[in-house]
C-alpha cells in the first residue's frame, strides 16, 4: 500500500529534520524525490545519497521559498528534468517566537513570507503540471498551535493556522483536476526546533500529551507519505493531527 512509483515528489525543507524524514519516507515508497534547500546543500545532498543508497531516486533544488521568482525559476527547472511534479510537501518554515508586545513587524514579516506566502508560492508553481495532468498531491506542514494557539508564539501560530485556510481553498479549487491539498499538524516532535527545551520544560509538555511522549520526524512522515498516495485519493481539505492526543 502507499506506493508511489513513477510520481515526482518536491519537498521543501528536506535537509534536515522533519523535511528529510518526509523524503526517505516517499523515497521508501518509489518516488523520485526532489530535496529542497536553501543553504545546507552538504545536508541535502546527504540525504539524497541516503535515499540512492537505499535503491531510491533523489534529486536536489536549491532555492528560498520566501523569493516567489526563485521558485518558479527553479520549479520550471525541476520540470524540465523530471517532465512533472506529482506531489509537493510545502514543508519549510521557521519559528521566531515571543510575546506579543515584543513581536517585531520584522519577525512577522519573515514568518509570513516564508511559512505562508513561501507555501502557497510552491504550490502554485507546482500545480501547473498536477492541473495538466489531473493528478497531484499537495501537502502542507502545519502545526497544533496554528489550531489550539501558544502563549508566545503569536506570529508563528498565525502563520501556521493560514496554510489552514489556504490549504481548504485549494482543495475546493482544483478537485476537479484530482489535485488534493490537505494539512499535517504536528504536535511537540524531537527535532531541532524543540531540542533546546529543559527537562522542566519537557515534563511539563508530558502532561498535556495524552500518549505521554513526543512524537518523532518519522511519526509525521508517515502521515505525509499516506496522504501522498493514491489511497488518499478521496481525502482534502483536511487537517490531519499528528500530536499525541495534545488537541484533539
Amino acid at each position: 500500500m502507499f506506493r508511489l512509483d513513477g510520481r515526482i515528489a518536491l519537498v521543501t525543507g528536506g535537509s534536515r529534520g522533519i523535511g528529510r524524514s518526509c523524503c526517505e519516507a516517499l523515497g521508501a515508497q518509489g518516488a523520485t524525490v526532489v530535496v529542497n534547500y536553501v543553504k545546507g546543500e552538504a545536508a541535502a545532498r546527504e540525504v539524497a545519497d541516503a535515499i540512492a543508497a537505499k535503491g531510491g531516486k533523489a534529486d536536489l533544488a536549491g532555492f528560498d521559498v520566501a523569493d516567489s521568482k526563485a521558485v518558479d525559476a527553479s520549479i520550471g527547472e525541476v520540470v524540465s528534468r523530471h517532465g512533472k511534479i506529482d506531489i509537493l510537501i510545502a514543508n519549510a518554515g521557521i519559528a521566531i517566537d515571543g510575546l506579543l508586545l515584543r513581536l517585531k513587524d520584522e519577525d512577522l514579516e519573515r514568518l509570513w513570507a516564508i511559512n505562508v506566502r513561501g507555501a502557497i508560492a510552491c504550490a502554485r508553481a507546482a500545480s501547473r503540471t498536477m492541473m495538466r495532468a489531473r493528478w497531484g498531491r499537495i501537502v502542507f506542514m502545519s502545526s497544533v498551535v496554528g489550531e489550539m494557539g501558544n502563549a508566545g508564539q503569536t506570529g508563528y501560530a498565525a502563520t501556521k493556522a493560514a496554510v489552514i485556510g489556504a490549504a481548504k481553498s485549494i482543495a475546493r479549487e482544483y478537485a476537479s483536476r484530482n489535485v488534493t491539498a490537505n494539512v499535517v499538524a504536528p504536535g511537540y516532535i524531537d527535532t531541532d526546533m524543540t531540542a533546546g527545551m529543559t527537562d522542566a520544560q519537557k515534563e511539563q509538555l508530558m502532561k498535556v500529551v495524552p500518549l505521554g511522549r513526543t512524537g518523532t520526524a518519522r511519526d509525521v512522515a508517515a502521515a505525509c507519505a499516506y496522504l501522498c498516495s493514491e489511497e488518499a485519493g478521496y481525502v482534502t481539505g483536511q487537517v490531519l493531527r499528528v500530536n499525541g492526543g495534545m488537541y484533539m
